[in-house]
């Protein structure tokens, strides 16, 4: 896992749009950064509404949430579309940031073994630095425990 104080990598992704988004776009402001298996499982998916029934919250405390995930652009244009979810959602489908975030590796499910994205959420300060890490993080609640984290900054 990449550590508070570490230089988050930057990247660039297509988001549920098609659109080409950076972590750099933004700089000077603290955002969100979660990794997640798949668009539309159930996990993922309390985890996405949890974002959009807090997205006031975070809107308030200018705080962007970014969603990646190895699926496809058209995946992420239904998951977002089917659950009107007010955050970008980026395609990662080599793994290659996920993996530089050490978000990405094997798994395995029942009795698979395959390669894919963990759930795994940074806080990226206005400066670039991690300034929080969650890992394996629990998909109920995680918005409201990053909200809390927020307040303490």
């Amino acid at each position: 896992m990449l550590a508070v104080g570490d230089t988050a990598p930057d990247f660039e992704l297509l988001d549920q749009h098609g659109d080409s988004v950076s972590l750099s776009d933004y700089r000077g402001q603290h955002v969100v950064v979660y990794f997640y298996p798949r668009a539309d499982t159930p996990g993922c998916t309390t985890e996405a509404c949890g974002f959009r029934d807090s997205w006031d919250e975070f809107e308030e405390r200018d705080v962007p949430v970014l969603g990646i995930s190895d699926d496809p652009v058209s995946d992420l244009d239904k998951f977002a579309e089917k659950y009107d979810l007010p955050f970008r959602l980026l395609s990662d489908e080599d793994g290659e940031v996920s993996e530089r975030y050490h978000s990405y590796g094997e798994k395995n499910m029942f009795g698979n073994t395959f390669d894919g994205v963990f759930r795994n959420t940074y806080v990226v300060g206005p400066d670039g630095t991690i300034e929080h890490v969650y890992e394996g993080v629990s998909p109920d609640g995680h918005a409201d425990e990053l909200l809390d984290a927020l307040a303490g900054e």
